[in-house]
């Protein structure tokens, strides 16, 4: 009985030393791909490939969720709004749903599902078959040609799609608003500017705008093709070890952006409370 708990308690230190392990090659490999960004020699061909996979190849999906998204949210909040008599505040609501939170957030989960597990996938599949060992026998160190310039790359184009996604998604609301409500298009837009900021010129939107639209998905980007680098770096098994790095990649980086976004938006609006004051 003795023997068989000493067992169970060695198990359970090493899955915990296996744990925090993990967790400092997690953030190792993170601190190691910025240095190698300010580093020569940079590989800028390969960031320009990331950027056009990550930003071009995602748009059709994200695109097209974000229309949806508007529209859903359009009809919902005119349902509401229509028991208080109050459907000309929808663009306000619309507008503050989706640029504050539904566009940056449901923007980056559908990147990471297609993103997050196709880095996996790939560098999983060039682990598993040596061609990264091939790498390091070459000099080539495998974080600065392989991980940087992914990070990079997710980190400049989710800003990017999430904002065009915001604008789709806004198309979207005012279709069903002039549609099933009966607002005006002029009316809807203009209680979508208003519910960035206070202030009634456009120029002044500019700070809720880069809070929610430019930070918050530059977050995301990083966690994206950081989860994906690391699951795919760790890989071992073969190909089943590829597919169960793919689905911890995706698992992951899906927790960590609701994580993440939760704590952003509080620090954000934080920011966004002083600087209506000034702005």
């Amino acid at each position: 009985m003795e023997e068989r708990i000493e067992a169970r308690i060695e198990a359970i230190d090493q899955k915990m030393l296996e744990f925090f392990h993990g967790i400092q090659e997690f953030f190792t490999l993170l601190g190691r791909a910025m240095l190698f960004a300010f580093s020569r020699p940079f590989y800028w061909r390969d960031l320009l490939h990331q950027m056009d996979d990550i930003g071009w190849g995602s748009l059709p999906p994200v695109l097209l969720t974000g229309f949806f998204t508007g529209m859903v949210l359009s009809l919902q909040t005119a349902v509401q709004l229509r028991i208080i008599g109050a459907e000309g505040l929808i663009g306000n609501l619309v507008g503050a749903s989706i640029i504050r939170e539904a566009g940056p957030v449901l923007t980056a989960l559908m990147v990471a599902g297609r993103v997050s597990s196709g880095i996996a996938a790939e560098l999983g599949a060039m682990r598993v078959t040596e061609q990264i060992d091939a790498l390091q026998t070459f000099g080539t160190d495998p974080i600065r040609k392989l991980v940087t310039p992914r990070i990079l790359a997710a980190m400049l184009m989710l800003p990017l799609i999430t904002l065009l996604a915001n604008t789709v998604a806004i198309i979207g609301g005012v279709i069903i608003a002039t549609v099933k409500a009966d607002i005006q298009p002029d009316v809807f837009i203009f209680g979508v500017l208003m519910s960035l900021t206070k202030k009634g010129f456009i120029f002044k939107y500019f700070p809720t705008v880069a809070l929610m639209t430019i930070v918050k998905p530059f977050v995301f980007g990083l966690i994206i093709a950081w989860t994906g680098c690391y699951f795919g770096l760790t890989t071992t098994g073969g190909g089943e070890g590829v597919g169960k790095s793919v689905t911890k990649a995706m698992v992951a980086s899906f927790i960590m952006i609701l994580v993440a976004d939760f704590f952003l938006t509080s620090l954000l609006l934080e920011l966004f409370n002083l600087l209506r004051g000034y702005i």
